[in-house]
């Protein structure tokens, strides 16, 4: 018997839709390609005691009331997956030469901080933040589901959220001419969008900038426990949800997707599977390519034609006997540049894959939480990320393995000599464990394309109107994923519970 929803891929906007229509009464069944659910939320575990996330997370919107914890509750998981907030008088620390600010959620007291570094700009960087706010309060009222009260009764941030549209975050630095250094402390937070202030959607940067100054979280037992828990709501309902089950053909009759051709990637035999309706949750471009691009309407045609976003360099290292609380961590994440420029920088590691000046993000999962899961008790885990080019290390990785692997070991030496200059004097002598990962990694264990990290680029292009949504033109199809939604640990369950709200008419999420 065919299931109500046949979904393909297991990332966490499909597991949320998922485990809301099996919650429901309909009946799911998921395949997904990789060995563990969840996409860039899966976990893996090396050398059998400790365990990482794939990617450097934190997250927002998880609040009392909140979207995340909407959806939570109208699983019964608000009491299983709860999280831990940042420190909300630093959340995100920045670091340059020169500079430090640590970013607080209250916008007042970060007019303030930012007014004792610059004095002689304080009336420009207090319209900044200001137009910020203005404008963060325009879109969450853009944000469909749209309700026309809400348009006419705050008309101020509307036009204000409207008139950034097309601009980029440093077209709005340039409007209110803020200096370099305030420009690169505002936006040294880029490794969450790996994207410089000059290509980077001012959109992109005021959502996820406020949304983590309304509280920044990681999950308390980390984000296996998240993954696991939505993947259980399925099966408790009857649902499957099929690993090792890599998708090679959509079957399509008359314009109506049917269902799926599926390798089994342990028999290596191929199946049919097939579902009253076909969610997709792998990269929109991919699937329209295996279907057919002519089979869907001109219109749609244009929105997947979007340019992936910028893939990523991570490492994983483990230290012993050392805590790091003594050196600067905590629970906040710090982000470091050596280069004043960050479109400099950017241009420098991207394109020259030169990281002798390196600016990357830091991030400590261990102190974030009380639970121990992630390694021994005497241990503690520091991850770092920055950007790399998709083609550069493709190119490296099939001509000369030798080569690329010494290349991922100079990012992360090079970013290792910063911290030992800046952070932890010793941190090598420390260090008991690490493993690197470059684009070719994302794209092998995620299945991403081209590795990109967030589906389609987040520049005004495509955060504009013609963003993709969840329509495909094709009957019993929609797509459900980081490029038809938004990208990120809170948007992509926005994505997913919203899909689910269009399909079922049961509205979960309300005004948050």
């Amino acid at each position: 018997m065919k299931p109500d929803y046949l979904i393909v891929g297991s990332g966490l906007s499909a597991l949320v839709f998922g485990a809301l229509m099996a919650n429901s009464g309909k009946s799911v069944q998921i395949l997904e390609a990789h060995e563990h659910p969840g996409g860039f939320g899966h976990t893996f575990t090396m050398a059998k005691k400790y365990t990482f996330n794939a990617q450097l997370h934190y997250v927002w919107d998880c609040g009392e009331g909140k979207t995340v914890n909407q959806v939570l509750k109208r699983l019964g998981l608000d009491r299983d997956v709860t999280f831990e907030r940042y420190d909300p008088d630093g959340f995100d620390h920045m670091r340059m030469p020169g500079y430090a600010l640590d970013i607080p959620s209250q916008p007042e007291e970060l007019i303030r901080r930012l007014s004792a570094l610059f004095p002689a700009n304080s009336d420009r960087l207090r319209q900044f933040v200001n137009e910020v706010e203005k404008t963060g309060a325009g879109l969450q009222i853009l944000a469909p589901p749209i309700k026309l009260t809400e348009l006419l009764k705050h008309p101020n941030e509307v036009f204000c959220a409207v008139q950034y549209l097309n601009s980029t975050l440093q077209d709005v630095f340039d409007k209110f001419q803020l200096p370099q250094a305030a420009q690169t402390l505002l936006a040294l937070q880029w490794p969450d969008f790996l994207l410089p202030p000059n290509q980077l959607s001012f959109y992109a940067w005021v959502l996820l900038f406020r949304g983590y100054q309304a509280g920044a979280f990681y999950p308390t037992q980390h984000f296996e426990r998240v993954i696991n828990s939505f993947v259980k709501v399925i099966e408790s309902q009857g649902g499957q949800v099929l690993l090792n089950h890599e998708i090679t053909n959509f079957i399509v009759t008359d314009k109506t997707v049917t269902g799926v051709e599926a390798m089994d990637l342990t028999t290596h035999q191929t199946h049919e599977f097939t579902g009253e309706t076909v969610i997709c949750n792998i990269d929109p471009k991919k699937a329209a390519k295996m279907i057919g691009e002519e089979k869907f309407s001109p219109k749609l045609r244009r929105k997947l034609n979007y340019e992936y976003s910028p893939s990523n360099f991570m490492a994983y290292c483990v230290v012993k006997d050392i805590d790091l609380r003594n050196y600067g961590f905590g629970k906040w994440n710090l982000f470091h540049t050596e280069h004043e420029d960050l479109n400099e920088a950017f241009t420098q590691m991207y394109e020259h894959h030169d990281f002798s000046n390196p600016s990357f993000a830091m991030t400590t999962p261990t102190l974030l939480t009380e639970a121990s899961r992630d390694c021994p008790e005497d241990c503690q885990i520091v991850e770092f990320l920055t950007v790399a080019n998709y083609d550069y290390f493709k190119q490296l990785r099939e001509t000369n393995r030798k080569t690329y692997n010494l290349k991922k070991q100079e990012i992360l030496d090079s970013i290792l000599d910063v911290v030992e200059k800046h952070y932890v004097p010793n941190f090598r002598k420390h260090m008991v464990f690490h493993i690197t990962g470059s684009p070719t990694t994302n794209e092998r264990f995620c299945w991403c394309p081209q590795g990109n990290s967030y589906g389609s680029s987040l520049t005004p292009r495509n955060m504009g109107l013609g963003r993709l949504n969840h329509e495909t033109s094709l009957n019993n199809f929609y797509f459900c994923n980081a490029s038809s939604g938004y990208p990120g640990f809170a948007p992509t369950i926005w994505t997913g519970a919203l899909l689910y709200q269009r399909l079922s008419g049961d509205v979960i999420l309300g005004n948050n």
